[in-house]
């Protein structure tokens, strides 16, 4: 049975389907739900590379078709998360194990959702990506963004470039 934060996100993960969203955005809704459950201190995480796995596991378990990375990177877990979505009749896990998990889990620290741990996970990841790939991005974003948008970034852009030099 998910718990209720799961739920909501399910919910919105549900109504970013209905409105024809990638399914990369469906699960953002349960990464965002595990990352407020580190900050919270429900439990911690090593690295946001972790928190980032678990809201993904949960994403695809709950049924968004989420494919599991490309083959030589893929953990056999995101695979058998992808089956288990997939599957009718959702086993209960394990008690012990389950809570097992979860002790482990608390045990660890909690910076790891700091904005800071965050901010240079998401510029890691971005920068593996090709530059074409980023520009899509960019260029998608800033139609996206609308006029008053595209001004409140230009200034952030050139505050921030104040700080840089």
């Amino acid at each position: 049975m998910p718990e209720r934060d799961d739920e909501a996100a399910l919910k919105r993960a549900k109504q970013d389907e209905e409105q024809g969203k990638a399914p990369t955005t469906q699960a953002g809704e349960f990464v965002r739900e595990e990352i407020h459950h580190v900050r919270e201190g429900k439990h911690g995480a090593r690295s946001p590379q972790q928190a980032i796995a678990i809201g993904l596991s949960k994403a695809r378990r709950a049924g968004v078709k989420l494919p599991p990375p490309p083959s030589g990177e893929i953990r056999k877990k995101a695979q058998q998360d992808l089956r288990k979505g997939k599957a009718a009749g959702k086993k209960k896990p394990a008690a012990k194990r389950s809570r097992a998990i979860t002790a482990a889990l608390k045990r660890e620290g909690r910076s790891a959702a700091s904005p800071e741990k965050l901010a240079r996970q998401a510029r890691e990841s971005a920068r593996k990506r090709k530059t074409s790939d980023r520009h899509r991005a960019a260029v998608k974003a800033v139609q996206t963004k609308g006029k008053t948008g595209l001004k409140r970034a230009a200034q952030k852009a050139a505050r921030t470039r104040g700080r840089a030099a």
